[in-house]
C-alpha cells in the first residue's frame, strides 16, 4: 500500500551519530517539530557509528600527529589541532548538558578517561615531537601533555610497548591524562532513546530510494520498507541525509547544484584485536604512531585501549583494505554508479592524481596475517600471533572534489556538509574525525540551514554549549572552566590510571 501524503518538518536519513546529534539538538530547540528518520538496517549506530567500526578515539588532537604540520623551517603549524581541539570541547559541553539533564544517565557507558599518547622513534621524529610538544604545551587548550625521551619514563607510561625493545634507536613520547575512549555506538543509541521517547518517528528496514524537489518546494522521499517491499512516498520541509557512506548517491539525486562535481572513494579499515586479558591488562592508553611516509592520513598506526559491552579491550590498527562498497552493507556497485558526467573529469583526476594511494591500498590488501603481526611488533615487540584476531571495521567513503588550492580531483581526508543555497537540505560526507566533532558539525548545519530562527534559539545553544560563539582560545579562563566542569559531569575526573598500577 502506498502513503503519497505522509508530511513532516524534518526527516533524517540515517539513524548513526550525526542524526541522532541534530535530532537530539532540533528536539531541545523546537519540541513541537515533527521530526522522522529512516535507516536502512534493523537497529541504530550500525554502520560508521557502531563501536567496532571506528577507532573510538575522542579525537581532540591530543595524540595524533597528522593534525599537526612540520613547516619547511622546522616551526610547527598547530592551526588545525587548534581547531579540532576546540570542536571536541563543543561535543564535550553538549554531552555534559545531555547528563545534567537526565536525558542520559550513566556516562561512563559511553565516555571513559583514557591517556592519549604519541609515541615516535628516530632522531629525526624524535625532534619533530619535541618541537610538537612545545608548540602544544604553552597553548591552554593542551595544559597537562607530558614528554619524555627517558626509556625508563616510558617502561612506566607504556610498559607493553617497551618490554622486550631491542632496538638502540632514539624513541620518545607525549601524554596527556585529559584523553578520553568514546563508545560512539553506545552514546548513538542513547540518544535515539531519548528522541523515541519524544515522539520521534523512527523507522527501521526503511531504505530512502529516491529524493526530489516538489513544486511547492519540498522534499519527496521515495522510501522502501525492506520487509513488505511496500513504497511511501513521504515529504518535509528540511531534510537531512547522514547515511554515512550512502549519502553521496542520495545528495546527487537530489539534484541541488551544491552536489555537483562530488565523488568518493572508499576505504575499508582492519584492525587487530587481542584475545588474551593478560596482555589488554598490561596497556592503558590511545598511543598513535606516524604514518610511514607515502601513507595517508588515515593509516595512522595505533595501540588503543577500548572499553566496549563494558569490557577492556586492545586494538591495533588500522590496516586499509579497498572494496568499491560505500557502506559495509553497501553494493559492490557503489563506487561505478557514484561516478557522473558531472563528476568525471574530478575522478579521473583524482585517480592519476593518487597513484600512491592506490599502490598502498593494493600492498594493505595483500597483507598476509604475520606481515600485520610484524607491523604490530613495531608497537608491542613480544606480540604472539596467537594473541590476536582481525577485525573488520568499517566503510569510509574520502571526499573528492575540486579545490582553488588543490585543483581538479583534489581527495579530501575529512568532515564535510554540503548544502543547499535555501537550507532545505544538507548531507554529510567524508570521514575522521568525525563522531568526535558531530556536534559542532551539526550546529554548523543548523546555522547554515535555519539562519532565520538562530537569535531566537541562541539562549537554549548556549545553555547546552555555553561556548557558543566564542573562542575559547581567547578566553583561557572559560577552557578552564569548560575542562573541569564536563570532566565532573562526564566522570572523567580522579580516575588516572597506568598499565603498571
Amino acid at each position: 500500500m502506498s502513503n503519497r501524503h505522509a508530511r513532516t518538518d524534518v526527516i533524517l536519513i540515517g539513524a548513526g551519530i550525526m542524526s541522532a546529534t541534530l535530532g537530539t539538538l532540533l528536539k531541545e530547540l523546537v519540541p513541537d517539530w515533527e521530526i522522522k528518520v529512516f535507516e536502512k538496517l534493523a537497529n541504530t549506530g550500525e554502520e560508521s557509528s557502531n563501536e567496532w567500526n571506528n577507532a573510538g578515539t575522542g579525537h581532540a588532537a591530543l595524540c595524533e600527529l597528522n593534525y599537526t604540520v612540520e613547516k619547511p623551517d622546522g616551526s610547527i603549524d598547530i592551526s588545525k589541532a587548534i581547531k579540532i581541539n576546540e570542536q571536541f570541547q563543543v561535543s564535550m559541553q553538549f554531552w555534559s548538558y545531555l547528563v545534567n539533564s537526565n536525558l542520559i544517565r550513566n556516562p561512563q557507558d559511553f565516555i571513559m578517561p583514557l591517556p592519549h599518547m604519541s609515541l615516535v622513534q628516530g632522531e629525526r621524529n624524535v625532534a619533530f615531537l619535541k618541537n610538537r610538544f612545545e608548540a602544544l604545551s604553552n597553548n591552554p587548550l593542551f595544559q597537562g601533555m607530558e614528554f619524555s625521551d627517558d626509556p625508563g619514563k616510558l617502561m612506566e607510561w607504556i610498559p607493553l610497548i617497551m618490554k622486550d625493545r631491542t632496538s638502540n634507536e632514539p624513541i620518545a613520547a607525549t601524554k596527556i591524562d585529559s584523553g578520553t575512549d568514546v563508545n560512539f555506538g553506545a552514546l548513538t543509541r542513547m540518544l535515539f532513546d531519548h528522541l523515541k521517547s519524544k515522539n520521534v518517528d523512527v523507522k527501521f528496514k526503511h531504505n530512502v530510494d529516491d529524493i526530489k524537489r516538489t513544486s511547492d518546494g519540498l522534499w519527496e522521499l521515495k522510501v522502501r520498507n525492506a520487509d513488505s517491499g511496500n513504497v511511501e512516498r513521504h515529504t518535509a520541509k528540511f531534510v537531512f541525509i547522514g547515511g554515512g557512506g550512502g549519502s553521496l548517491h542520495l545528495l546527487q539525486k537530489s539534484g541541488i547544484p551544491e552536489g555537483r562535481h562530488i565523488g568518493g572513494f572508499p576505504v575499508s579499515g582492519l584492525f587487530m584485536v587481542c584475545n588474551n586479558p593478560d596482555i589488554v591488562a598490561q596497556h592503558h592508553a590511545k598511543v598513535y604512531g606516524k604514518a610511514k611516509v607515502g601513507a595517508p592520513p588515515m593509516s595512522v598506526p595505533h595501540l588503543d585501549t577500548r572499553y566496549i559491552d563494558n569490557k577492556k579491550s586492545l586494538l591495533f590498527g588500522p590496516f586499509a583494505g579497498f572494496s568499491p562498497k560505500f557502506l559495509k552493507s553497501g553494493s559492490i556497485f557503489d563506487l561505478l554508479t557514484s561516478v557522473k558526467t558531472d563528476n568525471l573529469v574530478t575522478m579521473l583526476a583524482a585517480g592519476a592524481k593518487n597513484v600512491s594511494l592506490t599502490k598502498y591500498l593494493i600492498e594493505q590488501v595483500m597483507l598476509s596475517k604475520e606481515k600485520r603481526m610484524e607491523e604490530l611488533r613495531e608497537f608491542i615487540p613480544s606480540a604472539k600471533s596467537e594473541d590476536w584476531d582481525i577485525v573488520v571495521a568499517g566503510q569510509r567513503v574520502q571526499v573528492i572534489k575540486d579545490t582553488a588550492d588543490g585543483g581538479k580531483g583534489t581527495l579530501q581526508f575529512g568532515t564535510e556538509v554540503v548544502s543547499a543555497a535555501d537550507g532545505s537540505i544538507a548531507a554529510l560526507l567524508g570521514a575522521s574525525p568525525g563522531a568526535s566533532t558531530a556536534v559542532h558539525v551539526m550546529l554548523e548545519v543548523i546555522k547554515k540551514c535555519f539562519p532565520q530562527h538562530i537569535k531566537e534559539w541562541e539562549p537554549k545553544i548556549k545553555e547546552m554549549i555555553p561556548s557558543f560563539g566564542v573562542s575559547l582560545l581567547e578566553n583561557p579562563e572559560l577552557i578552564d572552566e569548560i575542562h573541569t566542569s564536563t570532566a565532573r559531569t562526564l566522570g572523567l575526573e580522579g580516575k588516572k590510571q597506568y598499565a603498571y598500577a
